[in-house]
């Protein structure tokens, strides 16, 4: 069987989309799906401010009501988890994925995955959390911790799903960048569908020996692809053509090389991933 896809879900408006994207990826790896939502570690009554002049029968009287509280609290915490997760996993089984499990973890939200993704093919997170300021396009606090953390390619859903027939590779002859056309080489999840490779830049030597290296890849692994070289800067010529050339689906390295170094970790990529509109498939 196939390593599973991880899907994140937290019960924001993304959670929808991440399962829609989940399902698509395993529907064509043939692989399951783990649905998975974290819970954060409770504040508890240690945060409290019970300074003041307070009798000791009264401090002792607040102390209990707070900790009922805070079980109280918890508990809901976990229906209402329960709750989501039961809701994702209907929705990935309503789109065609038979193996579909849930798992609800408590804590840190990287560490939870970190004990998960040995035996994952694919992570797939939304955009922006729950808490996320969408008036500001910021995006999810989680999202760059778990793309620093994780060795698995991170897929980064978009607000909502579309069927997916064309993919763009961003190349710029980097680890990571290899790393990226070599997932998509090798993964089912690529396989019929149109992809292009793209030099952002100048059409230099440079740009035609990365393209073709990459090229190289892609036909030793039976996959076809074409290439383009893209005039401009990484940040605003990519998300103009993934516009204009109607892209369904962007794979880029997470960590990159010349002008497209940046990615999730800098401007460049922090930029490409707020403004695109489609998903955006990062590799380590």
């Amino acid at each position: 069987m196939s390593d599973k896809i991880i899907a994140l879900v937290d019960g924001s408006i993304y959670s929808h989309s991440v399962c829609d994207h989940a399902a698509w990826v395993a529907t064509r790896a043939g692989a399951p799906v783990e649905v998975m939502h974290v819970l954060a570690r409770p504040e508890g009554v240690a945060g409290a401010d019970l300074s003041g002049s307070i009798r000791l029968g009264a401090r002792t009287a607040l102390l209990q009501e707070l900790a009922s509280l805070d079980e109280k609290r918890a508990k809901l915490m976990q229906h209402h988890g329960r709750a989501l997760l039961d809701d994702a996993k209907a929705r990935v089984e309503a789109a065609g994925v038979r193996d579909v499990s849930t798992r609800l973890r408590h804590g840190d939200i990287v560490e939870a995955v970190a004990t998960q993704e040995a035996g994952a093919a694919m992570i797939v997170i939304g955009k922006r959390g729950e808490a996320a300021d969408f008036a500001k396009g910021h995006l999810g606090s989680n999202l760059e911790r778990i793309v620093r953390a994780s060795h698995k390619p991170v897929l980064v859903a978009s607000r909502a799903f579309r069927a997916v027939g064309t993919v763009l590779v961003a190349c710029d002859g980097g680890a990571s960048s290899t790393k990226a056309v070599a997932h998509v080489a090798q993964s089912p999840v690529y396989a019929g569908l149109s992809v292009t490779l793209v030099w952002v830049g100048a059409d230099t030597a440079e740009a035609q020996k990365v393209l073709a290296d990459a090229l190289a890849i892609m036909r030793a692994a039976g996959a076809k692809a074409e290439t383009l070289v893209l005039p401009g800067q990484p940040d605003t010529a990519l998300g103009a053509h993934v516009e204009v050339a109607g892209v369904d689906l962007v794979v880029m390295g997470a960590y990159g090389h010349s002008r497209i170094r940046s990615l999730i970790i800098g401007s460049t990529t922090t930029a490409m991933v707020r403004s695109c509109k489609v998903p955006v498939v990062l590799v380590r």
